[in-house]
């Protein structure tokens, strides 16, 4: 009777173990997201966080932060950087001053189209890009869609390079942004996201340049009433994993956190083309002058300085550079 309850003692004791040390491995995943509720990046990166805790059974339990709550993107890269965050969707724009590589696709008028983007993003170059990332602490997954960033500002339609000039111009933190709108005669003013709608509002801004969605979900189309479709920007965004926390995966688990993200891809490209869309139609019932830009080539005419000064600082990126640029859409 005693080696009975002894035993029974024991065998549940030992179960306890196992659930006490299963919950402990158990990760909680936390996720950084610079968009409002409802933005396609927010409804796909919470699709990628349900897909990932489901799949896994727990293993992994991830929650996305909306909002920047969690700091501002800098911040937020240097965090997943270092393993203090675990997943996030980051715009490859400031990704550039943490991979050097990465700042090719921050020059302007470097693709033609969306679809040469994708061409690009899902090819062999992405994986470089993605390999080149891995070796600074984060694993991309999958390639986001942002649209062509365009400038808007609340003075005059920008026809030309010339309209720009002496224009305060938010730019996100890279000095290629910065060149970029310097080299147009205007004032390029480096600004966290957050910031911006109150600078325009008080005359600190004139400006600055985003895509639709994001000039419509942040409100900038309230006291900014001229977008003029400059398009010289079109960056990717990531699906992007701590590398430590990728590293503390199995392999089994880093097969379904992998597909979670190429999901969550295709969803949000999917939701971004509608979103356009939607977004455009509502500043023009807004009141925003939406202007037409006939003729870009003068602006791609001044990019000249800011390609010959990044190659001059990056020969060996060069090879890269003329790559995309003879990358061909399928089909």
């Amino acid at each position: 009777m005693a080696f009975k309850l002894l035993l029974r003692t024991t065998l549940l004791a030992g179960a306890a173990a196992i659930t006490l040390g299963t919950a402990a491995n158990a990760a909680d995943w936390r996720g950084w997201n610079i968009h409002p509720e409802g933005y396609p990046n927010t409804v796909a990166l919470e699709k990628f966080a349900k897909d990932v805790t489901d799949r896994t059974e727990g293993r992994v339990t991830a929650q996305v932060y909306n909002n920047a709550v969690l700091g501002d993107q800098p911040d937020a890269i240097d965090q997943v950087r270092n393993g203090a965050l675990d997943f996030a969707n980051f715009n490859l724009g400031p990704m550039g001053e943490f991979v050097p590589s990465i700042n090719v696709l921050s020059l302007p008028f470097l693709f033609t189209g969306v679809d040469q983007m994708h061409a690009v993003m899902d090819g062999e170059i992405g994986q470089r890009f993605s390999d080149d990332m891995s070796n600074e602490g984060i694993i991309s997954l999958a390639w986001f869609d942002s649209g062509a960033r365009s400038f808007y500002d609340t003075k005059k339609p920008i026809e030309t390079p010339a309209d720009l000039d002496g224009l305060k111009i938010r730019v996100m933190n890279n000095q290629l942004y910065v060149d970029m709108v310097d080299d147009m005669g205007g004032n390029a003013t480096p600004m966290a996201y957050g910031e911006v709608y109150q600078s325009l509002k008080t005359g600190v801004l004139d400006g600055a340049e985003n895509n639709f969605p994001s000039f419509e979900s942040s409100n900038h189309y309230e006291v900014a009433k001229f977008y003029s479709l400059s398009e010289h920007l079109i960056l990717p965004e990531c699906v992007c994993i701590s590398k430590t926390s990728w590293d503390s995966l199995t392999p089994q688990d880093q097969e379904i956190v992998r597909q979670a993200a190429v999901e969550a891809a295709l969803e949000q490209r999917k939701l971004w083309a509608e979103q356009e869309k939607a977004s455009r139609r509502k500043v023009e019932e807004a009141g925003v002058t939406i202007n037409e830009i006939a003729d870009k080539t003068p602006f791609q005419e001044k990019m000249k300085p800011v390609y010959d000064g990044f190659l001059e600082a990056n020969p060996d990126l060069k090879p890269l550079v003329e790559e995309i640029q003879a990358t061909e859409v399928a089909g």
